[in-house]
């Protein structure tokens, strides 16, 4: 199987953008969320991305089947963070291990270079020792954990955030 790295397009992925996003959310700590997403959260979520000049790509096969997605968004509301992102990569459950999750990650550190960020942070649960091995594959490092910072399966969960600095913005600028 061949993939592709393609725009993730809510008129032709959101539907398998749910399925992936509400698996997460029901059978992982991978999100640390309770209630499955309707597709109107999902176009939502596309809407807010676009309207941030955030991408959502997403990981295709040949015949155009959603292996995965991700995207970046705001990492804190606070002007001197806009050279700061925090991602998100999701693979669907039956293509995980096959290198759509690395491909993936990759794509959007070029993105962040491409649009003069700084830093990329991910937000992953201790627990996710296959993220964590993928991002400090790809030369994030471990920036500190939270712990029993959300609570979820009966349980409390450590976040671990795992960051990777970019030499870009090449002219940072305040304000």
């Amino acid at each position: 199987m061949k993939l592709r790295i393609v725009t993730c397009m809510p008129d032709t992925h959101a539907v398998a953008v749910r399925e992936i996003f509400n698996d997460a959310i029901i059978n992982t700590t991978a999100l640390y969320e309770y209630k499955p997403w309707t597709q109107t959260d999902v176009i939502k979520w596309f809407g807010s991305k676009a309207s941030s000049s955030f991408p959502v790509i997403a990981a295709v096969d040949d015949s155009g089947t959603l292996l995965g997605f991700a995207s970046y968004g705001q990492f804190r509301a606070r002007p001197a963070y806009k050279y700061t992102v925090e991602h998100s990569v999701y693979v669907h459950r039956e293509h995980r291990r096959r290198g759509a999750g690395r491909a993936l990650l990759q794509h959007l550190i070029e993105l962040a270079r491409g649009q003069q960020l700084h830093v990329l942070v991910g937000g992953i649960d201790v627990s996710n020792i296959e993220s964590i091995a993928l991002h400090e594959q790809l030369g994030f490092r471990h920036a500190g954990t939270i712990t029993q910072a959300g609570y979820k399966f009966g349980r409390w969960l450590d976040l671990g955030f795992y960051q990777l600095t970019l030499t870009t913005p090449v002219q940072p600028q305040d304000g």
